[in-house]
């Protein structure tokens, strides 16, 4: 099932699972130490996929002015990789940032091993790679002319 949820409408529930999920995959299974709650989340419309396993992907969409000009996305996460759902959530967060933020641009910083799924996506590469909590990651932008993948 698919969530689109503001950070005051999410349960303690909620919260919770997707804290968890975020630490497991960006701190522990990355083995990054870095602030992970970075107090944008309380800005974020939080979009996740959910079945009776729990969380399987999520990111975070940002308006204009929180990490870029553009809207932006962050924290994407599928919980097992290379099946689709990377590009499920992705797809998702892009209509969201069309639908709720009136995206004209989406922004992202992209881990560099990821970059051909947001490639895929229309996003196109428009920095130098520069190391980001000890990671290699780009920042890409989506044109507003690219229609919904």
């Amino acid at each position: 099932m698919l969530y689109r949820k503001r950070f005051g409408e999410l349960t303690t529930g909620e919260l919770y699972r997707i804290l968890k999920l975020r630490m497991s995959v960006f701190v522990v299974e990355q083995n990054c130490p870095y602030m992970e709650l970075d107090d944008l989340d309380q800005g974020a419309l939080h979009v996740w996929l959910e079945d009776e396993q729990g969380i399987q992907a999520y990111l975070r969409v940002m308006d204009r002015g929180v990490e870029s000009e553009h809207v932006s996305i962050g924290r994407v996460i599928a919980v097992k990789r290379r099946c689709g759902l990377g590009t499920q959530i992705l797809r998702e967060g892009i209509r969201a940032a069309r639908e709720v933020f009136r995206a004209d641009g989406i922004y992202l910083e992209a881990q560099v091993y990821a970059r051909s799924l947001y490639e895929k996506q229309g996003f196109r590469q428009i920095s130098e790679e520069f190391i980001l909590d000890g990671i290699p990651h780009i920042r890409m932008l989506l044109d507003a002319e690219r229609p919904e993948g």
